[in-house]
C-alpha cells in the first residue's frame, strides 16, 4: 500500500508549526496506525531527519495516550477505536491522510503530535479519588451495591482519559471526561463522603484549566473511544447542582 501522509510539525510550543507531506511506499494492511508511524519515522531516521514525536504505552486501547487528529477525526475514522488499535486496512491505497495533534488551549502542543494534558491531570487531583480507612482492605463483599448503579459505574470508569472529548467539542470542552469521573464515583457507596465536595472541586479546576461549557452537540460521546454516554454529562449537572445548594464554594 502506498500513502502521502501530511503530518503536523512543530519542534516546541513556542513555534509555530505546519505540515510536512511524506510518502510511503510498503505499508502494510495489517499494521497498526502507531506501526505505520514507527515505519515512517525509521525512514527519518535512516535520512539523519528528526523523527515525528507521538504519544503511546499501552499500544492496547487503555492508556488513552495515542492522542492524534486523522483526516479530520479524533483517533481515526473507525467507531470506538483508539489509535493505536485502527489499523491500515481501514484506508485504500494512494490515500493521503492528515495526521495532526489535538486542537485545544488547554492541551497546547508541546512537538509535533505530543499535547499537555495536565489540565486533566488537575481535574483528577482536585477530587478523583475516595477516602479510604489505613489498615486492611475492605471486603469487596462487604459493601452491597446494587446491580444497575455498579452497572453504570462501571460504563463511567471506563473512560481513559485520551482527551478525544476536548478535540472533538468545538468549545473544548472536558465535560464528557469530567462527568465520567464524577459519576463513577458518585454511584458508588465509596464516593459519598466527598460527593458534594468533589463535584464542585473538580468542576473549579475544569474551568480553572481553562476548557470549554458543553452546548450538547453531542460530538463527544461521537468520537469517545470508549463510547462514554452524554447522560453522564446530565448526573455532573444534577451533582453540581445539588451540591451548590448553600455551599461557599460556588462563585457569586
Amino acid at each position: 500500500m502506498k500513502l502521502t501522509l501530511k503530518v503536523w510539525r512543530q519542534p516546541n510550543q513556542q513555534s509555530a508549526g505546519n505540515f510536512e507531506t511524506y510518502k510511503l511506499d510498503e505499508v502494510g494492511e495489517d499494521m497498526s496506525f502507531l506501526e505505520m508511524i514507527d515505519v515512517l519515522n525509521q525512514e527519518l531516521i535512516i535520512n539523519k531527519q528528526d523523527p515525528v514525536a507521538f504519544d503511546h504505552d499501552c499500544r492496547e486501547g487503555i492508556c488513552g495516550m495515542c492522542s492524534m487528529v486523522i483526516n479530520g477525526h479524533p483517533h481515526g475514522p473507525e467507531k470506538a477505536t483508539t489509535t493505536c488499535q485502527l489499523h491500515m486496512r481501514s484506508f485504500k491505497d494512494g490515500d493521503t491522510i492528515t495526521i495532526e495533534p489535538w486542537r485545544a488551549s488547554a492541551m497546547p502542543v508541546l512537538k509535533d503530535l505530543v499535547v499537555d494534558r495536565t489540565a486533566f491531570d488537575s481535574i483528577i487531583q482536585a477530587g478523583g479519588y475516595v477516602s479510604i480507612n489505613t489498615g486492611n482492605a475492605v471486603d469487596a463483599n462487604s459493601i452491597p451495591v446494587e446491580k444497575g448503579l455498579s452497572d453504570m459505574a462501571f460504563d463511567a470508569a471506563a473512560c481513559i482519559g485520551c482527551g478525544a472529548c476536548v478535540a472533538a467539542c468545538k468549545n473544548s470542552s472536558g465535560m464528557l471526561f469530567l462527568s465520567a469521573k464524577v459519576s463513577h464515583l458518585a454511584l458508588l457507596p465509596q464516593g459519598q463522603p466527598e460527593r458534594s465536595t468533589r463535584v464542585l472541586d473538580m468542576m473549579k479546576a475544569h474551568d480553572d484549566a481553562g476548557l470549554g461549557s458543553c452546548t450538547n452537540t453531542g460530538a463527544c460521546e461521537a468520537y469517545c473511544p470508549k463510547e462514554i454516554s452524554i447522560s453522564n454529562i446530565a448526573r455532573l449537572n444534577r451533582e453540581f447542582l445539588s451540591a451548590s445548594i448553600g455551599s461557599d464554594k460556588v462563585a457569586k
